[in-house]
């Protein structure tokens, strides 16, 4: 194994057992709530809008794997502080990242990439993009929840 890959591997376990902005937000300007029905995975994204129209908080709450939850979190971090606009083509770049669109390396996504290796895995990629999914719904303001399916 690269120390590359073991790195990544590293990334993906402490985000699951210690993930950042676990848990409820009071009074979200966005929410929704996502359900993987293959492995059963759920998660509900919340997140609050400042004057700016930047992400000033954000949260998740739910119970899934350790590449849902480790998703779930680190993209919680990633899109802190950024605008709807900018967490939406975020959300793209991920996407293209873990299905195969692009060239690993190809993204500049900072600790994200540690979920590169997904695209090996193809059943894992709906592990992968469930919360960005959820995150999506929350921002268009989608009321049903959002199925991997």
């Amino acid at each position: 194994m690269s120390d590359l890959t073991s790195l990544y591997q590293e990334i993906i376990l402490e985000h699951y057992r210690k993930p950042r902005n676990f848990g409820a937000l009071d009074d979200p300007s966005f929410e929704a709530a996502g359900h993987n029905p293959l492995c059963g995975d759920r998660v509900k994204v919340s997140l609050k809008v400042d004057d700016q129209g930047k992400v000033s908080e954000v949260g998740f709450e739910g119970a899934g794997c350790a590449i849902s939850t480790a998703s779930a979190s680190l993209m919680t971090e990633s899109i802190k502080g950024k605008s709807l606009q900018e967490a939406r083509e975020l959300f793209s770049r991920f996407r293209d990242m873990v299905t195969g669109k692009n060239e690993v390396g190809d993204h500049d996504l900072g600790k994200l990439e540690a979920l590169a290796g997904v695209r090996d895995l193809p059943i894992r990629v709906k592990c992968a993009t469930l919360a960005w999914h959820t995150l999506q719904a929350a921002i268009q303001g989608e009321a049903e929840p959002v199925s991997t399916e």
